[in-house]
């Protein structure tokens, strides 16, 4: 549902869109999601983040709104939030991560500019997650570090995730 007539945040922040959408500089901008490797893929990282030995340290959550300027909106795929932070509705404090995972139609320019966004904030790191080569970008300040094996950890956290855990759910049926 992307317009090209800018609304104000009052009105974008009162209206229910399905799926949600991001709100940059007065534009409703559509995400893609949809297709079943993105859902699995989204599904299975937050199940593991909230798993006990990662649930005492951190919050995950699909598709929250976070208020990354004060003209920007942007939804996570999933947002990872250190335990013990404001229960806002809207995130206005800079999680601990945000996670992008990849569709068919995602561009190399939107998904950067999402990261900037993401980072701008004060967000320590942004992951995408790419279903098709079966990795992990981590991103953070300028740098960006493909993993295709191995586990990553969470900023400032015991939290560790193994690749193999994660993309385990593209090999079920």
């Amino acid at each position: 549902m992307a317009t090209n007539t800018v609304i104000p945040v009052s009105e974008y922040l009162s209206t229910t869109y399905r799926p949600d959408c991001d709100y940059v500089d007065g534009e409703v901008q559509e995400r893609n999601l949809g297709e079943r490797d993105h859902a699995d893929l989204q599904s299975r990282l937050v199940f593991l983040l909230c798993q006990p030995e990662n649930a005492q340290h951190v919050t995950a959550r699909s598709e929250l709104r976070v208020q990354v300027s004060s003209t920007r909106f942007r939804v996570p795929d999933v947002c990872v939030l250190r335990k013990g932070a404001p229960r806002d509705q809207i995130v206005i404090e800079p999680p601990l991560l945000c996670i992008e995972v990849l569709s068919p139609e995602d561009t190399m320019r939107k998904t950067r500019q999402r990261v900037r966004d993401f980072l701008s904030m004060g967000v320590l790191e942004v992951w995408i997650v790419d279903p098709a080569a079966r990795s992990i970008s981590v991103c953070t300040g300028s740098t960006m570090v493909e993993n295709s094996a191995g586990a990553l950890t969470m900023p400032g956290t015991p939290v560790v995730l193994e690749l193999a855990e994660v993309f385990q759910v593209l090999d079920e049926s």
